[in-house]
């Protein structure tokens, strides 16, 4: 059974579970009709669609903060990207209806799981 969306701020951060996927991302232009099978998402804009999609020697990670955040929650985004900004790394955030998704550069992507752990870990005992 799915649990509920969480919206606390102190909540979500204490639940976000941060887990990093093994695999290299890159962001990619798609022109034409063919959309890439493998891709995780998809961006249209108004210069054109962006495909996010795995790559050997792709540029981002991808970490995905496993607390159901609720889509209204104010204030994950804005907490996770100072956190990593504040030690100069750069976040590309995409919001799914279950979970956040930041893709960070790849050299970096262990240093960024651990400001996000460390920042959970300082957020649990508190309630909403």
């Amino acid at each position: 059974m799915a649990r509920a969306p969480v919206s606390s701020l102190s909540a979500m951060l204490a639940q976000m579970a941060p887990v990093l996927d093994g695999r290299a991302w890159r962001f990619d232009v798609v022109a034409g009709d063919g959309l890439p099978a493998e891709a995780f998402a998809l961006i249209r804009e108004d210069e054109g669609l962006t495909a996010i999609t795995p790559a050997t020697g792709g540029d981002f990670a991808r970490i995905t903060l496993m607390v159901h955040s609720a889509l209204e929650g104010v204030g994950l985004t804005a907490a996770v990207s100072a956190a990593l900004a504040e030690a100069g790394i750069a976040c590309n955030v995409v919001a799914g209806f279950y979970h956040d998704h930041l893709f960070v550069p790849w050299p970096r992507r262990e240093e960024a799981l651990a400001i996000l752990q460390r920042l959970s870990h300082h957020r649990r005992g508190y309630r909403a």
